[in-house]
């Protein structure tokens, strides 16, 4: 075989090598994306209805015991009842959170889970008014097929007509 069809070979299929590996990472890519914004549905779906019986406790459910929550404004909870006594306290029947659309970003964590980040803003079950606007990144732990919280951390607490 001449030399020149041995480089076209080559190059061949390493690029069908590398078209094909970057193709599965674009696919799993997209289901760690759509998993975790299905489970940012779930956990703020229970958050925004945590004054209805039940809900509280499904809110709770997608945290680990030891979840550690970084709060701008409110400060650090260390666990998850601690966390969720101020949730209680603070949000249920007060207010809701909805994700700002097109905010959410998700990065795998090799052999753990997932980091989430994006941005969310804060309506007043009173007034029906979305207010505040805040940043976020969350670190979910997959373990056995199920998903948790780890970590929260909420920031850049603003006015929604802040940029």
């Amino acid at each position: 075989m001449k030399a020149t069809n041995v480089a076209l070979i080559t190059a061949f299929a390493a690029t069908t090598i590398m078209f094909g590996a970057h193709a599965e990472t674009v696919s799993e890519h997209n289901n760690l994306y759509s998993t975790v914004a299905s489970l940012d549905t779930a956990v703020f779906e229970a958050f925004n209805h945590c004054a209805e019986a039940g809900q509280l406790d499904k809110h709770a459910s997608y945290f680990a015991l030891d979840v550690e929550f970084y709060h701008d404004n409110g400060g650090v909870t260390w666990t998850r009842d601690e966390m969720i006594a101020g949730t209680r306290k603070n949000v249920c029947g007060k207010f809701s959170r909805e994700l700002v659309a097109g905010s959410l970003k998700v990065y795998p964590i090799k052999g753990f889970g997932a980091i989430a980040q994006g941005s969310h803003r804060f309506c007043q079950f009173s007034s029906g008014e979305c207010e505040g606007l805040a940043d976020f990144t969350m670190i979910w732990r997959e373990q056995n097929g199920k998903w948790e919280l780890t970590r929260v951390l909420s920031y850049g607490h603003r006015p929604a007509n802040e940029p």
